[in-house]
């Protein structure tokens, strides 16, 4: 058959990106769905499988409000120091998961060479100084210590050529701290 082509996502310049935007669309169409809302909810009643879960899911920017209902849910009942020692597991899990995919689907590559089309030379040259370096993963730090979500401090730690096995270090303390943090102020605000 003339003219027909086999269509290979291989080929593709930028299929990392493509699937990333791919993958944020799709979960804005979940996050929509009222059973998808309907179940972060019910996990509250699970205690610390529900803690694993909420801290899983409370990396991304996508399911960040409803996982941190879950998280103040299971303060009402459980103590707040392992709630977050058990969401912080799963919440280091959910940065592997985004860190793993930056760094082994040559992802940062990409964003790179779509940055240089842009005009990004000079900036680049900056990122590879040894100062730059440490001043991202400082940054990254700050920003999955924070109630923000982690995609952006994760990416930043990626571009750091942190190795996996301190970057598994630093996200279970910083998230641990971090969800420890905010349960308490939800609970001191409450009173």
């Amino acid at each position: 058959m003339i003219g027909k082509k086999k269509i290979v996502l291989n080929q593709y310049r930028f299929k990392n990106i493509a699937i990333l935007v791919i993958s944020i669309i799709l979960a804005i169409i979940i996050l929509r769905s009222e059973v998808f809302h309907g179940y972060l909810l019910h996990l509250g009643k699970f205690e610390y499988v529900g803690a694993f879960v909420a801290g899983f899911f409370f990396v991304s920017t996508f399911t960040i409000v409803p996982t941190t209902i879950v998280l103040f849910i299971l303060a009402e009942t459980l103590p707040v120091w392992s709630i977050a020692l058990i969401a912080g597991i799963g919440a280091m899990l959910g940065d592997l998961t985004i860190f793993q995919f930056f760094r082994n689907n040559n992802t940062d590559k990409e964003i790179l060479s779509l940055f240089n089309k842009m005009g990004g030379k000079n900036i680049l040259h900056l990122l590879h100084t040894k100062h730059l370096r440490w001043t991202m993963l400082f940054v990254g730090a700050l920003i999955i210590i924070s109630p923000l979500p982690d995609e952006l401090g994760v990416s930043l730690m990626g571009i750091s050529k942190l190795k996996t096995r301190y970057f598994l270090a630093l996200s279970y303390i910083l998230n641990t701290m971090g969800i420890y943090l905010l349960l308490s102020a939800a609970i001191l605000i409450k009173w």
